[in-house]
């Protein structure tokens, strides 16, 4: 029941976690749409205002022209003067076209105020300055209000919320400036009107359709990304039920960020499954490894116990064998670190870097001086003492130990180990040549796993786990290097080992990570356990 109503719950969440992106993302268009119609609709109805003000204008200043020369109060009488009687005959009902069709002075067409105010949509009415109408067009003619300085340009809605542009103009005379009336020109608009009406149907259409795509648009492109990240969690939640998993997030196939995050997370994923693996064979090992030994130790304890602590040769013969076995047992638990430690060298050791032929000089030294009876020599061609390789010091020098060791614990008649250096292209190649029992075909398959003893009674005798070559196949590869071996039996076996040379920008590279990691408060390239262990080499 618990895991049901959990699994009810991250659904919910995971629910709710679309419909928020969605929201958010449609809304972003919706409003930028929304803005973009508001936009383009105010430009429309500016421009169509614009339009309907030119034409008011027009009207007002064709008929202030014919009516400035008048230099006392308007009448109707001195304002029909002023107007041809073709206008008259139109505002009084009459015909457009007057029956004398000759006379083009007089005509309708040839009188600019008749050709202003003919627009349908535009009322006139001219007051004097008792507010009487002297003369107005239409069945009604629009009203006079006061108004400040000479003229006023006001838009009302009409009770049917229809626009109308009306227009004041004062009325004086050109040559004294006397105000004499008034001139009112109503504007309908009726195409104004129009267009404004259907802009607002059809972006109230596009505004519906646009959110309603904003919504579809939105929910796919959200789907498409926490698809993906839903695919990540659920494969999260299997590895931390169970971390042996061997489940991963499948190809993507975005060429995105959430893709590289896949990958990365599946890197991170075998990774840990490796450390998981590694944790598990140390433990064999060490399990099958130390079995021996412990039975050893308690089997003479033991007898001890029973009858063999009263017979001081007994005594001595299972105290030294305990001992032995001991000793052999922090020598194993010992290598089984150092493996561990090699496969871990990403993490402790990114940024090494080492001059090989400095190491080489001095390793090969100080084995000879340990071994006497061995002639150990070194044979150096081609490699520049300045030569740089990514390695732990240390490590390349636990390198040629194993190998020179191996060579020694495999000799026979001829004691003599030959260790050569050389470059060859970017590579610098290390060979450890021993002349002693060689290796047959068959086991140098096998020589570099785990706990294989070419001669398990001999090299037993000399001390051997059957780790040195693991460790020293671990600390190659994880710093991206080679391995191999060439033997004939009853010839020797000759060990070569490559690793790339660093070129300058490759060495100011690693160097610069070093010292950020050193800045950052990292401890430099030091394992757990490093110190206590070279400190009790030291002793």
């Amino acid at each position: 029941m618990p895991n049901k109503g959990n699994g009810k719950k991250r659904g919910t969440r995971r629910v709710s976690l679309i419909v928020r992106w969605v929201s958010i993302v449609a809304l972003t268009i919706a409003v930028s749409f929304l803005v973009f119609c508001g936009v383009v609709f105010n430009t429309v109805k500016q421009e169509s205002l614009t339009q309907q003000k030119d034409v008011s204008n027009e009207v007002v200043t064709t008929l202030r022209k014919r009516l400035v020369g008048i230099d006392r109060e308007l009448e109707i009488t001195s304002v029909i003067q002023q107007l041809s009687p073709d206008t008259q005959r139109l505002l009084n009902g009459g015909p457009t076209i007057p029956n004398d069709q000759s006379s083009n002075k007089s005509s309708v067409f040839s009188d600019s105020v008749l050709t202003t105010i003919t627009n349908p949509d535009v009322t006139v009415a001219i007051y004097n300055l008792r507010d009487e109408i002297v003369f107005h067009n239409g069945d009604t003619a629009p009203k006079l209000v006061k108004f400040s300085g000479s003229k006023k340009t006001v838009v009302k809605d009409d009770k049917k919320g229809q626009s109308v542009l009306y227009v004041y103009q004062e009325v004086r005379n050109r040559t004294s400036g006397k105000l004499t009336g008034y001139i009112v020109v109503k504007n309908v608009m009726t195409s104004y009107n129009r267009l404004i009406h259907r802009t607002v149907r059809v972006m109230a259409w596009l505004s519906c359709l646009g959110i309603l795509a904003a919504i579809i648009v939105s929910y796919v492109v959200v789907r498409n990304v926490v698809k993906p990240i839903k695919i990540m969690s659920k494969v999260a939640r299997e590895v931390n039920e169970d971390p042996n998993s061997s489940v991963r997030i499948p190809e993507l196939h975005r060429n995105d960020e959430l893709e590289e995050l896949g990958l990365s997370f599946n890197r991170m994923l075998d990774r840990m499954q490796k450390y998981i693996e590694q944790q598990k064979q140390f433990v064999s090992d060490v399990s099958h490894e130390l079995r021996t030994p412990v039975a050893v130790i308690e089997g003479h304890l033991s007898m001890l116990k029973r009858w063999g602590k009263d017979d001081p040769q007994i005594l001595e013969e299972s105290i030294d064998a305990s001992i032995s076995e001991a000793e052999r047992m922090k020598h194993l638990i010992q290598e089984m670190l150092d493996l561990t430690r090699a496969e871990q060298i990403s993490v402790h050791y990114p940024n090494a870097i080492t001059e090989p032929m400095e190491v080489l000089t001095r390793v090969v030294g100080d084995m000879a001086m340990v071994h006497p009876d061995f002639e150990i020599h070194l044979e150096v061609s081609d490699l520049d003492p300045e030569t740089k390789i990514q390695i732990y010091q240390g490590h390349l020098e636990q390198l040629l130990i194993i190998l020179i060791d191996n060579g020694i614990k495999y000799s026979t008649d001829r004691k003599e180990i030959t260790v050569s250096a050389g470059q060859a292209g970017s590579e610098c190649q290390i060979v450890v040549q021993d002349y002693g029992e060689g290796i047959s075909d068959e086991d140098k398959k096998k020589i570099f796993n785990r706990f294989y003893r070419v001669d398990k009674a001999r090299t037993r005798e000399k001390g051997g786990n059957g780790l040195g070559l693991s460790i020293a196949q671990k600390l190659v590869e994880s710093y991206h290097g080679e391995i191999s071996v060439e033997s004939v039996l009853g010839q020797g076996s000759q060990f070569r080992i490559t690793f790339p040379i660093l070129s300058e920008s490759d060495v100011k590279r690693l160097e610069a990570r070093q010292a950020a990691q050193e800045a950052a408060g990292g401890q430099g390239n030091v394992l757990p356990g490093q110190q206590s262990q070279d400190a009790g080499k030291q002793e």
